[in-house]
C-alpha cells in the first residue's frame, strides 16, 4: 500500500459518513454534473445508503460561475488541496494539463478518479490506467467516448470474455450535427456549423470536431479496449469534415447515400487499423439514420456477433449523465470496499495504417476548364489503371465547376497519388477530396 492510500484509509469515509466529491472544471458538463449531484442528492443518498457531498469545485475563475446551485462557498482555485480532501475526483477540465498532474495527484492521495478527457486518455492512458492500478483505485472515463451510450462498460465489463474483431460508428454528436443539417435542410459547411454552435452543440472552438480529433481519440480509447493494447490519437489515420461543401451533399443525395463521419478500429493479420474519415453510407445503411447530434456504434465480436449502442452524444446534459453513473457506480464500490474493472494491456499489437484494396471512392475535383480537365483526367486514370464509372459536373459561383467522380475498385493510397497528381494540373482548381464509399452493415 502507498502512502497516499495509507492516509487515505485513515481519513477516508466510514460508517456513515458522507463520500465527498471533488469536480475540477465548472464549465458545461461540470456544472450540470453539480446540479445533479445537489438535485439528487436525496435520492441518492436513499439509493446507496450513504451521502454524496460535493467537497468542492476547482476551477480558473470562480468568479465566471454562474450556475445558481453551486454553492460559492465551494468555489475554488487550488485543485490540488481539493484532491487531497475527496474520496472521488471528477476531471473536466480538459486538455492535457494540468488535469493530468491533478488525476496522478488524486490517485496518489487515495481518491478514484472519473473523467470526461478522451484527449488525455488517448495521449496518457496507459500511465493513468497503471498508476490506478498501483494506488488501489478506479479510474472511470464513460463520458470520454460515446456521450450518454456505455461504450466503456460494454468493451471492459460486458464482453471482456469475448473477442472482439471491429468497432464502427458516429462518435461525435458535432460533426453528425452539422453533416445532418447540410444534408436535411441544404446548408453550407458554415451556416450548419453556426447553427451547431446557437443549440449548444458545438464548442465556441470547434477545431478538434470538425478536424476529426476528437473522433480520433475516441477511436484510439476505443482500439484500446477491445484489443488490449497501447493505441494512441496519433496511431488513428484522420480526415475531417471541414472541406465537405453543399455540393458534395447533393452529389450524395443523388446516389442514394448521404455523407457521416465514421470512426473505425480493427485487428487484422497486420495489426491494429483505426481511422476516422468521411463516407458515403448507403440512405438502408443503420448508420444512415442516425441524426443530429446522436451517436451510434456498432461492435462486432466473435461470439456476441453485433452490438450496437445509440444514444446522444453532445451537449453538457448527456455527458453528465455518463459523469454521473461513473460516480453512482464508484460510490457503490467505496461502500463495498472493493475496486471496479482494471484496464489490462498486455498485448503489444502492431498499429498499421488502414488501406485495404478493392475500395470504390467518390473523387471531388475542381476545375475552372470542365472539358480541358476531364482530357486530362482521362488520360491520367487510364494510365493509372484505374477505372472511372462517372462523372457529374455542377457549377459553383466564380466560375469553378465541381466534378464528383465514381472511381473503383482500387487501394486509396495509390488513389491519393493519382488525385493529387490531377490536383497540381493546370486545369485545377484546387485541392481534390477523397470520400470512400461504405457499404457493408
Amino acid at each position: 500500500m502507498t502512502e497516499g492510500n495509507a492516509s487515505a484509509q485513515q481519513t477516508g469515509p466510514s460508517g456513515r459518513d458522507p463520500i465527498r466529491v471533488a469536480l475540477l472544471g465548472a464549465g458545461t458538463v461540470g456544472s450540470q454534473v453539480a446540479r445533479l449531484l445537489v438535485e439528487r442528492s436525496g435520492e441518492l443518498a436513499q439509493d446507496l445508503g450513504r451521502r454524496l457531498e460535493l467537497a468542492g469545485v476547482a476551477c480558473r475563475h470562480p468568479g465566471a460561475v454562474e450556475a445558481p446551485w453551486i454553492d460559492r462557498s465551494l468555489l475554488t482555485t487550488d485543485l490540488s488541496g481539493l484532491c487531497h480532501r475527496a474520496d472521488i475526483v471528477v476531471e473536466l477540465m480538459g486538455g492535457m494539463e494540468p488535469a493530468r498532474t491533478m488525476l496522478l495527484t488524486a490517485m496518489e492521495s487515495g481518491a478514484s478518479v472519473v473523467t470526461a478527457n478522451k484527449a488525455l486518455l488517448a495521449a496518457s492512458g496507459p500511465e493513468l490506467y497503471r498508476k490506478a492500478a498501483t494506488c488501489g483505485v478506479d479510474i472511470r472515463f464513460e463520458a470520454a467516448v460515446g456521450g450518454a451510450m456505455p461504450v466503456v462498460r460494454v468493451l471492459s465489463e460486458s464482453l471482456a470474455g469475448d473477442r472482439i474483431l471491429s468497432l464502427s460508428g458516429i462518435v461525435n454528436g458535432t460533426t453528425n450535427f452539422i453533416l445532418d443539417q447540410m444534408a436535411t435542410q441544404g446548408l453550407d459547411f458554415d451556416e450548419a456549423l453556426d447553427q451547431a454552435r446557437e443549440e449548444g452543440y458545438a464548442e465556441a472552438d470547434p477545431t478538434a470536431d470538425i478536424e476529426g480529433r476528437d473522433a480520433a481519440s475516441k477511436a484510439a480509447i476505443m482500439a484500446t479496449l477491445a484489443f488490449h493494447t497501447r493505441v494512441t490519437s496519433d496511431d488513428v489515420a484522420v480526415q475531417g469534415i471541414r472541406r465537405i461543401t453543399a455540393g458534395d451533399m447533393l452529389w450524395a443525395a443523388a446516389q442514394g447515400r448521404v455523407v457521416k463521419l465514421l470512426a473505425t478500429v480493427s485487428q487484422g493479420e497486420k495489426g491494429v487499423a483505426a481511422r476516422v474519415r468521411p463516407v458515403l453510407l448507403p440512405r438502408d445503411h443503420p448508420f444512415a439514420s442516425v441524426h443530429g447530434g446522436f451517436n451510434a456504434v456498432a461492435i462486432q465480436a466473435e461470439a456476441a456477433g453485433e452490438i450496437v449502442l445509440y444514444g446522444q452524444g453532445a451537449g453538457g446534459t448527456p455527458t453528465a449523465s455518463a459523469v454521473m453513473g461513473d460516480i453512482v457506480t464508484e460510490a457503490r464500490n467505496i461502500i463495498a470496499s472493493g475496486r471496479g474493472t482494471s484496464i489490462h494491456l498486455g498485448k503489444t499489437v502492431p498499429i498499421c495504417h488502414p488501406d485495404p484494396d478493392g475500395g470504390f471512392f467518390c473523387v471531388r475535383f475542381l476545375t475552372d476548364d470542365c472539358q480541358g480537365f476531364r482530357v486530362r483526367m482521362d488520360e491520367r486514370l487510364e494510365e493509372a489503371g484505374i477505372t472511372l464509372h462517372k462523372a457529374d459536373y455542377l457549377m459553383c459561383p466564380g466560375g469553378i465547376s465541381q466534378v464528383h467522380t465514381l472511381i473503383g475498385p482500387c487501394r486509396e493510397s495509390y488513389l491519393a497519388t493519382v488525385a493529387a497528381d490531377l490536383g497540381r494540373c493546370d486545369r485545377s482548381a484546387g485541392r481534390p477530396l477523397i470520400l470512400g464509399m461504405v457499404d457493408e452493415r
